[in-house]
């Protein structure tokens, strides 16, 4: 059967930016730039997006568009006869189920608080009562399982349209929308009276406040950001490359979707700081910025019901896109590997995952006394297992892959990555990618063990 491809340079553009782009985009990067000193964090941020995310996004997609095959088979089509590479794929797709079983439930709760605001729930609620309503929904299976499982099936149905017709179509109009949002939702902040201020705190550089947190924190946390942003290490960009055109080189198209992603987290910070200021309230990281702290700040504001609804829509199609491109990867590797057809893919994965969210649902109510990994709720313990172990022991799997002799090798990877017209990746970098790049990844490794 002839795989399918995207129909546009555009269409994989949007869907593998789509993919990068999160919630932590929102929830974290804004924060943890205003923290770290500002415009100084920002400034260590890119370089290292340029030094650490550019080239194992490039090494993703080289392994997917020479193989036209995703995680396993990907690597089977590649690998030197009788060597072991292809088991890492099985734990590429182990950490793409583990990060729906809690993402689902994260997409579900922007979900609520679209509707909760479209429909006024937060109107003339105080900012105590605003803050309650987070948990109200944390104590409630039912709310919780409901648009979990809303966000699962719009997901799977969406992806059995197949690549052009669903992933590829839907998101092409989600992101061109939420691109659209970002843009009107900074500028309604930046007019908002003492926005300037919150402008300052987030983008000048501090040397002071960098200087409290120490600089080497600083970096390490502008190096962390920069790495895990892109959600690199579980196959869930090495599937976009096997479904490329070898029209344009993987470094140009790297480069572009960092730019999206860039985009999109410096621009969540537009909105959220000079709102924050301009109310006086403290912008917290995590949950309680979304939940607790901007509803307050949309309560207090005119047209705050709109604009409440405008940012969770936005937080939606942010959290959905993903979604849906993780979905895409599971369905590929299902068919790619057990030679199903997209239908049974889709019926199976999509009763699969609705079943293996619940314990994250329930983690929160039912099960709130269960204590994981290092004392964790059940979210927080499948997180630690995705973001501290899989997405980094996957990035140096794929580098060690892509540069060593033992793997497809260096001169292979620089050919693929290379093809079609468009920024080229120097071969004078082969020393960096074989003793600096992987230093840098256990160093982020080991410090989220610690």
């Amino acid at each position: 059967m002839k795989r399918e491809g995207f129909q546009s340079r555009l269409g994989f553009l949007l869907v593998s930016a789509g993919c990068a782009i999160g919630i932590g985009n929102v929830w974290r990067f804004p924060f943890v730039a205003g923290q770290n000193g500002g415009g100084l964090f920002v400034l260590f941020y890119l370089v290292f997006l340029l030094i650490m995310g550019v080239p194992v996004l490039t090494m993703e997609l080289a392994v997917g568009r020479a193989s036209k095959r995703s995680a396993v088979q990907g690597y089977r089509a590649l690998e030197k006869p009788g060597s072991r590479w292809h088991i890492h794929g099985w734990f590429c797709m182990a950490g793409c189920y583990l990060l729906m079983m809690y993402y689902t439930t994260v997409s579900g709760w922007m979900v609520s608080y679209f509707v909760k605001f479209a429909s006024g729930t937060f109107s003339g609620m105080d900012a105590d009562a605003a803050g309650g309503v987070f948990s109200a929904l944390l104590a409630s299976p039912g709310e919780m399982g409901l648009f979990m499982a809303l966000t699962v099936l719009a997901g799977f149905a969406v992806c059995s349209l197949g690549l052009q017709k669903g992933l590829e179509r839907i998101s092409k109009v989600m992101m061109s929308a939420l691109l659209v949002l970002i843009i009107v939702l900074a500028a309604h902040s930046l007019m908002l009276p003492g926005a300037k201020d919150g402008v300052r705190f987030y983008l000048l550089p501090d040397l002071g406040r960098a200087a409290a947190q120490g600089i080497g924190s600083v970096i390490t946390a502008a190096m962390n950001q920069a790495f895990f942003t892109l959600s690199l290490g579980i196959a869930a960009m090495e599937i976009f490359g096997s479904y490329m055109s070898r029209e344009n080189s993987l470094t140009g198209e790297a480069v572009r979707i960092c730019a999206l992603d860039t985009f999109v987290a410096l621009m969540s910070g537009l909105i959220i700081f000079p709102a924050c200021f301009s109310f006086g309230v403290q912008p917290d990281a995590g949950p309680s910025l979304i939940f607790v702290t901007l509803p307050n700040v949309f309560v207090s504001m005119a047209g705050g019901r709109i604009w409440g609804t405008l940012f969770f829509l936005f937080m939606t199609f942010a959290s959905f896109s993903t979604v849906i491109a993780v979905f895409e990867n599971l369905l590929s590797c299902c068919i790619d590997t057990f030679g199903w057809s997209r239908r049974r893919a889709v019926t199976v994965n999509c009763v699969f995952i609705l079943l293996a969210s619940l314990p994250c649902v329930l983690g929160y109510n039912v099960w709130s006394g269960l204590s994981l990994i290092g004392g964790r709720d059940v979210l927080d313990s499948e997180d630690f297992l995705v973001s501290n172990l899989l997405l980094p022991i996957g990035s140096l799997v794929y580098l060690l892959f892509c540069v060593t002799r033992w793997g497809w090798g260096f001169d292979s990877y620089l050919a693929e990555v290379n093809t079609g017209k468009g920024i080229r990746m120097p071969r004078a970098l082969k020393p960096y990618f074989q003793f600096v790049l992987p230093l840098l990844i256990l160093l982020i490794l080991i410090k989220g063990l610690i």
